[in-house]
């Protein structure tokens, strides 16, 4: 099967592993640092708080930045679920925001402005796909409404520009991400009480840490905040290292597959539409297309299958999961609705080949077509 994502790991990962096994200490330590240290030079940051997800890293700078209880933040419903649901860990609640369109699906600054109520206190921008929004445009939203400018950047690692935004940005090495630490996560922020409030509350609010304590040669310390386990372990910041040397590399094959399948798609199916048509800087995290009004999107998820080639869905609109229709049931998004509906994503990762990719779109193209011909797979 070829696969939507595939991490890209092997024999310097392995070695790396038993050096960390061989030094008997597992949990956070130097490498932790020099992995943090490592992905803040990459982004032009001072500094850099791993965590051990994105996950996390969202739960703590809400919490660090004092969204609270009875505050509102701005979310895109175009995401993953858990971008919502850090914001009800700190007791707020998210308010979905519609897309711009269907060829630019991130969260809308005029849907935005129409949302904000004297409860808001911040929003998220959430770079689908590895895409960044106009950022100085979302950042005089922010100036003139006095809200606190979150990024979710769980698909754009190795991009300068993400972290760059506002007040704090997340982001992800989950296993299918452009690199990886199996699970994981970073902090990028600018201002330094508040990275080290982060830095603090990821290991249950404590003053030092385990390896902090052996070095200080004291076992004294004082918990001085509600902190969380959240921290990174000594395994994952070993592989991070490893991908970090990797990583733009990778974001250039990715860039370069993303064009190679615009140009295939444009000449072999041109009915399928691929977003984000004017821009050019990007991750390329996934590939998202959408397809034509007249295909049933399951028939086309099984004839690539039946084909051996693994498609998905970047996402199932957030207000639209049981959870969160019970809790928001009369809301209607139509933009995020209809791209969610009509979206698939093809894969897109550095070990696609350019002939991988000629089968795709030739196997995507047979079944677009035979929809539009006879109304039935040939």
């Amino acid at each position: 099967m070829l696969l939507v994502s595939a991490p890209i790991v092997g024999a310097e990962e392995k070695a790396v592993l038993s050096e960390v096994i061989d030094s008997e200490w597992l949990t956070m330590g130097d490498r932790v640092r020099a992995f943090e240290e490592a992905f803040a030079t990459m982004h032009g940051a001072e500094d850099a708080v791993a965590v051990s997800s994105c996950t996390a890293a969202l739960h703590l700078i809400l919490q660090a930045l004092g969204v609270t209880c009875g505050d509102e933040v701005l979310v895109p419903s175009l995401t993953f679920v858990a971008t919502a649901n850090a914001v009800r860990y700190v007791g707020a609640d998210p308010v979905f925001v519609d897309i711009e369109s269907m060829d630019v699906p991130l969260i809308s600054l005029a849907e935005a402005e129409a949302r904000c109520t004297p409860r808001t206190k911040a929003v998220i921008l959430v770079h689908f796909a590895g895409y960044l929004p106009d950022r100085e445009a979302w950042r005089a939203f922010a100036r003139r409404r006095g809200l606190l400018l979150i990024e979710d950047a769980a698909h754009a690692p190795g991009l300068k520009e993400a972290g760059t935004f506002g007040d704090a940005a997340a982001f992800s090495f989950y296993g299918n991400k452009n690199m990886t630490t199996a699970e994981g996560g970073a902090v990028l922020t600018r201002d330094g009480a508040v990275r080290e409030a982060i830095r603090q509350a990821r290991a249950h609010g404590m003053t030092s840490t385990t390896h902090q304590r052996l070095n200080s040669r004291t076992p004294h310390y004082d918990v001085t905040m509600l902190g969380f386990n959240y921290r990174m372990d000594e395994l994952r910041a070993a592989i991070g290292l490893v991908q970090l040397k990797q990583l733009q590399n990778w974001n250039g094959i990715r860039l370069g597959l993303t064009l190679i399948y615009r140009r295939l798609m444009a000449l072999d199916c041109p009915s399928v539409q691929i977003p984000f048509s004017g821009s050019s800087l990007s991750a390329c995290h996934i590939m998202p297309v959408l397809l034509p009004s007249f295909v049933n999107r399951q028939d086309v998820i099984d004839h690539l299958r039946a084909n051996g080639i693994q498609t998905t869905i970047h996402y199932p609109p957030v207000h639209l999961l049981s959870l969160y229709r019970q809790l928001y049931p009369n809301l209607h998004l139509p933009q995020t609705e209809a791209f969610a509906e009509r979206e698939l994503t093809l894969p897109l990762h550095p070990r696609i080949s350019t002939s991988m990719l000629e089968m795709i779109v030739a196997r995507l193209a047979e079944v677009v077509h035979s929809r539009a011909n006879t109304g039935a797979v040939a």
